[in-house]
């Protein structure tokens, strides 16, 4: 079930809202969120709900331990045993398969292994709520049914953003009563799922058409075909692929964290920040502080600090980053390519860290269009596990297979998709946010005109996005969510 299914949104999603709106106690509440979230999950995966409700046990237990003993090594065995359980677990359903290969000919049980849907985000939730305790930033929770609603919330148990114990403690689980904000909620969630299905959706079957669909690329049958459809494109045709796909993977994935922070807020719980327009950035540095936030802030204060950080010489901190970008690169996939497209952004990092930001800052127009163009680059290598066909696209994209500058359907595309391709630059750029924030500043609160925007803005505009994204919903069979595979 995803968020921009007919059946969630007019079925569970409702039923949910309903059910939370009954309630009388946060206790209850939190009960009513447990049973959604758990029947949430189950809904693809139901054996793989008793390996949630496993791991938050694990990571529950360990928690009380490190909060009772006595000693700093005493807390940093239960520390240690809580990573062995988790990242145990996530390296046999996520990584056995990559690791087996590298031996010699992966065995029929590990190749029958299924991923299940968002165990790395709700694993690193955890282990980040066993370290908090340890650290002393968070509490250790006494209710193991208060851990396993933290870690299945079905607002972003699937596919983040990643949150943090300490940052959900009092909202979920405080005393205070929660200060649902339903209109600032639905809006949010309204926009996410109309950028979700009119933008990202569109996207991603033009870059589907443009470079494969992701069935027939790991088709190894057809290799030898794909190989040359890739090779043939235009150079037009190449930069129109990656192009929609960039948008694509962008569209959808921050469409699910809109979704995910709209619903929160409907009951009163602040989830984080997940993206800030990254690709308006300038460089590869302002680009990962902008993209996937909270996956940059786990890395950053989980591995890269405790790793040492900027502290010591060069070549310990050029350590200190290939571990988090490597590490980066192997949590979006079990394959090569994910770790060769971490490898990429360490490659620029450092070189920006050495001389290149320097050069950039002095050069706006050029700095933005270098970003584009290694992101977009690595977007190829991201795309494709199997590396023969992300080199043949590359060598596409700059005229090196033979291949003419432009053809006839792949100008024919362009221009047939022209105002899609600008409606999702423009989703992708804060202008209308700034139009929003300036006029909200202009029109004060309580006045005609103030009144009249808080209806367009928090009613209307939703009501419309609602009833288009409805209206593409029915009978629309491309409707994927690009980060449940992670």
């Amino acid at each position: 079930m995803v968020f921009s299914s007919l059946i969630f949104l007019y079925g569970f999603f409702s039923l949910s809202l309903a059910a939370c709106a009954l309630c009388r106690s946060r206790r209850v509440q939190n009960g009513v969120l447990l049973v959604f979230s758990l029947v949430f999950y189950a809904w693809g995966e139901p054996r793989y709900v008793l390996l949630l409700m496993f791991m938050a046990f694990a990571s529950w237990a360990c928690a009380l331990g490190v909060d009772r003993a006595q000693s700093r090594a005493g807390k940093g065995l239960w520390v240690a045993l809580a990573a062995v359980i988790d990242i145990g677990l996530i390296g046999w359903f996520k990584y056995a398969g990559l690791i087996c290969g590298i031996f010699g000919p992966v065995p029929e049980l590990v190749e029958r292994i299924a991923l299940p849907i968002g165990i790395s985000f709700y694993t690193f939730q955890l282990l980040s709520y066993v370290v908090d305790v340890y650290r002393g930033d968070a509490r250790a929770q006494g209710s193991y049914w208060n851990v396993l609603l933290y870690a299945a919330l079905f607002h972003q148990c699937i596919a983040g953003p990643i949150v943090r114990y300490k940052t959900i403690d009092r909202e979920l689980f405080g005393s205070e009563p929660r200060r649902p904000e339903v209109a600032a909620g639905v809006s949010r969630f309204c926009t996410g799922l109309g950028k979700k299905v009119l933008l990202a959706n569109p996207c991603g079957a033009l870059a589907d058409a443009m470079l494969l669909a992701d069935s027939t690329a790991a088709d190894p049958g057809l290799l030898a075909s794909n190989l040359q459809q890739l090779g043939q494109l235009s150079v037009l045709g190449a930069w129109l692929g990656i192009a929609a796909y960039g948008l694509h993977i962008y569209l959808d994935f921050s469409a699910y964290s809109d979704m995910a922070i709209g619903m929160g807020r409907m009951l009163g719980l602040h989830y984080p920040e997940n993206f800030n327009y990254p690709y308006i950035s300038r460089t590869v540095t302002e680009f990962w502080r902008r993209w996937h936030m909270s996956l940059g802030t786990f890395f950053r204060d989980y591995v890269y600090i405790p790793l040492g950080g900027n502290r010591g010489s060069f070549a310990r901190v050029t350590l200190n980053t290939l571990a988090v970008w490597a590490l980066t690169g192997l949590w979006h996939g079990a394959s090569w390519n994910f770790l060769l497209w971490g490898l990429w952004f360490f490659v620029f990092l450092m070189l920006e860290r050495l001389f290149l930001k320097k050069w950039l800052e002095r050069l706006p127009v050029l700095s933005n269009l270098y970003l584009l163009v290694v992101v977009l680059l690595g977007w190829v290598i991201f795309r494709f596990s199997n590396l023969e066909l992300g080199g043949m696209l590359a060598r596409s994209l700059f005229g090196l297979n033979g291949n003419a500058l432009s053809s006839f359907t792949d100008e024919i595309q362009l221009k047939s998709h022209a105002f899609l391709l600008l409606a999702a630059v423009l989703a992708s750029t804060p202008v209308m946010h700034a139009v929003k924030q300036r006029a909200e500043a202009r029109l004060r609160e309580g006045t005609l005109a103030g009144r009249l925007w808080d209806v367009t803005v928090y009613a209307l505009l939703p009501a419309v996005l609602l009833l288009l994204s409805t209206a593409n919903l029915v009978g629309d069979s491309y409707n994927p969510f690009l980060y449940f595979q992670f």
